[in-house]
């Protein structure tokens, strides 16, 4: 291999941290799950230099981390490695181990040719960046994470729980939005967050209280470059639930972990810059015909692309109406009712808020999803429907598909999926995941029991 990452990185964090004895090397799988491998301090450089191995097939396992073979990634090519290197930039402690031995490193894949692994969703988005190029456009990227913290005790029937509230014997039941007092009950912990993604370099300023118990919100800042905006929330992801559980607690970004209480989602907020102004800026943005072109080229694509957004079949749970979830193919501005929703603030400050993605999408899939409609309408002039007033779930809209079934179905009609992700990733992500959802429509539930074993 000829992929040569610069070592002075290493080197300098080596120097600096001499109790570091071992490093974590991270890589991203389909589902957004960190998988890898640990190696000893005097490696890291070679690693830097030369790369390591993993197998492809930790690019096709499903939920339940079994390589699916009908992929081609496992036995078929006698589950044969791949070269890995470090993504320079992300290399940091790993401050939930108190012995602050312990250090990170997130990595992404290669194939022979020293190409991006196709099958490597962070490749996905570094081909899907180069396309959005054409764009001639500088962007504004944030993203936007919601999870549950539930506590590590089950209730007496196996059910998930909110957490105890700290130095008492109550449990949040809390459903205020912005609550400033669960922010103040579970300070230890946003503190906790807050100052481990500082000392590992990632960028999130704010965590608020969610629509329900032990729901929150953590944003990161704004910037520039995709690629790092997104290998920080697949890097944030992490550290929260490994803070969690110093606290005995867990910390779920499953889209809808509680049936009766909101998702959670994953929010991407864009805005495009050119000759230092942004383009979607207006008095009445929802006039713009740049952003317009965008928000219709995100239309345009949604159905095909929703296979990747709403990746299980407990994604579809969270499309519920009048539960802050996107169920129609909407926009507006200032609407939280709708799918894609044009914020309020300054006129500098307007972008698109992408709501369709759950906290469970891959976030390297959902970026790149992001990015294609938005070149896709911009360069073709696609113009969306009428913007929304008012509340979308109360009148008639196309509607986006409520299960998987379809949504994976709709992604095989249409050629620009092809073009922005390659028929070879497509290929391997459909088998994948109807492979899971044959493996969870194969249980049988509690429910069906307690109905129809008695009468049946």
């Amino acid at each position: 291999m000829t992929i040569n990452i610069a070592t002075d990185e290493a080197e300098a964090f080596l120097a600096q941290y001499p109790n570091v004895t071992t490093i974590e090397l991270l890589i991203c799988d389909l589902n957004g799950v960190l998988r890898g491998k640990r190696i000893e301090r005097e490696l890291l450089l070679k690693i830097f230099s030369a790369g390591f191995y993993l197998p492809g097939s930790v690019m096709s396992l499903d939920a339940a981390g079994s390589t699916v073979e009908e992929a081609g990634l496992g036995m078929h090519q006698g589950d044969r490695d791949y070269p890995c290197f470090p993504i320079p930039g992300t290399l940091s402690l790993v401050p939930w181990h108190e012995d602050g031995d312990r250090a990170q490193v997130l990595c992404t894949m290669y194939d022979d040719n020293e190409e991006g692994f196709f099958a490597d969703p962070r490749q996905v988005l570094v081909r899907a960046i180069q396309k959005f190029e054409a764009l001639g456009c500088t962007p504004g990227i944030a993203v936007e994470l919601e999870f549950y913290l539930i506590d590590r005790q089950r209730t007496d029937t196996g059910a998930i729980q909110p957490p105890l509230i700290p130095g008492t014997d109550r449990r949040m039941t809390s459903c205020q939005v912005y609550s400033m007092d669960d922010l103040d009950d579970y300070d230890f912990f946003i503190r906790d967050i807050l100052e481990t993604a500082k000392i590992q370099g990632i960028p999130a300023d704010t965590v608020i209280a969610e629509y329900a118990p032990g729901q929150f919100e953590v944003n990161l800042n704004y910037g520039n470059d995709i690629l790092e905006a997104v290998d920080n929330a697949v890097l944030l992801k992490r550290l929260i639930a490994s803070v969690a559980k110093k606290y005995d607690m867990e910390a779920t970004f499953m889209a809808k972990p509680y049936i009766d209480q909101a998702g959670s989602g994953m929010h991407l907020h864009l805005s495009l810059m050119k000759d230092g102004e942004n383009i979607f800026a207006a008095d009445d943005p929802t006039q713009n015909p740049m952003l317009r072109w965008a928000i219709g080229g995100l239309i345009d694509l949604a159905d095909a692309t929703q296979a990747f957004l709403t990746p299980s079949i407990n994604s579809f749970r969270r499309l519920a109406p009048s539960a802050f979830a996107p169920t129609s193919k909407t926009w507006g501005y200032d609407n939280r009712t709708v799918a894609l929703r044009i914020p309020s603030g300054s006129m500098e400050s307007t972008r698109i808020e992408h709501r369709l993605s759950g906290a469970d999408t891959n976030p390297y899939l959902g970026t790149a999803v992001l990015l294609a409609g938005v070149t896709e309408g911009i360069l073709n002039k696609i113009e969306p429907p009428a913007p929304i007033e008012g509340n979308s779930y109360d009148q008639e809209h196309p509607m986006v598909a409520d299960n998987q079934r379809d949504a994976l179905r709709a992604m095989l009609g249409d050629e620009r999926v092809v073009d922005w992700f390659t028929q070879d990733f497509i290929d391997v992500y459909q088998t994948c995941k109807w492979s899971e959802l044959r493996m969870f429509e194969m249980q049988i539930t509690p429910m069906e029991y307690e109905l129809l074993l008695p009468y049946l």
